[in-house]
């Protein structure tokens, strides 16, 4: 089987899908999607996901899209990342990876994206200063749940791991400091001790031009 994931380094939905493929064994190959200059817009790129965005897995023939869905895909096709398998944990995976998309990365990625990869001139100091108030809240529930345990499911690392620390990795400053949530700052160094663990950076190619 050919596995293709449409990617590029800055995403960090892109790499929650990258990891999960790499940490459930399963082989794939990297397409970069040049995503600064608008190739996720263009016509060619749309034809496979009208959505016009990244990641895709084009998992021989099989198109995915979505984080959540390339991850769902993994633990299945893996046996991997879902805990011990069940209905009841793997609806507990699907919360926690509903609650990322909605108020971690849902304020994260496009918060980065405003402080980092817009001209300084453009950077709307309002919206970076709400969507930072949103951030900490969230970043606030998963310090909480993490005192208590090592992982968000279970006993072991799952894509409920994965996916809300998808875009705790990345250096660029978005209002997350580690040293205010120490235990998400130890959580991030178990998923990062785990074999085959990779920086997003090393994971994919980045677009943003120098």
């Amino acid at each position: 089987m050919t596995n293709t994931l449409y990617c590029f380094g800055e995403s960090g939905n892109a790499y929650k899908a990258a990891l999960a493929l790499t940490l459930g064994g399963i082989d794939w190959t990297a397409r970069h999607v040049d995503f600064f200059n608008g190739a996720a817009r263009s016509p060619e790129f749309r034809a496979i996901n009208p959505m016009g965005e990244v990641p895709v897995l084009d998992a021989d023939g099989l198109i995915l899209t979505q984080s959540g869905v390339i991850q769902d895909w993994v633990m299945d096709e893996s046996g991997l990342l879902c805990g011990d398998g069940s209905k009841a944990t793997r609806r507990e995976i699907l919360r926690w990876t509903i609650f990322d998309n909605q108020k971690v990365s849902g304020q994260a990625g496009p918060l980065r994206f405003l402080m980092n990869f817009l001209p300084v001139e453009k950077r709307p100091v309002e919206v970076i200063g709400w969507m930072t108030g949103r951030l900490k809240a969230a970043l606030q529930v998963l310090e909480g749940e993490l005192a208590t345990r090592d992982w968000l499911v279970g006993d072991a690392l799952t894509c409920a791991d994965i996916s809300c620390a998808g875009y705790l990795f990345y250096d660029e400053p978005f209002s997350f400091d580690r040293a205010d949530y120490p235990a998400i700052s130890a959580w991030l160094d178990r998923i990062a001790a785990t074999p085959g663990w990779k920086h997003p950076y090393e994971m994919m190619t980045r677009a943003f031009p120098a």
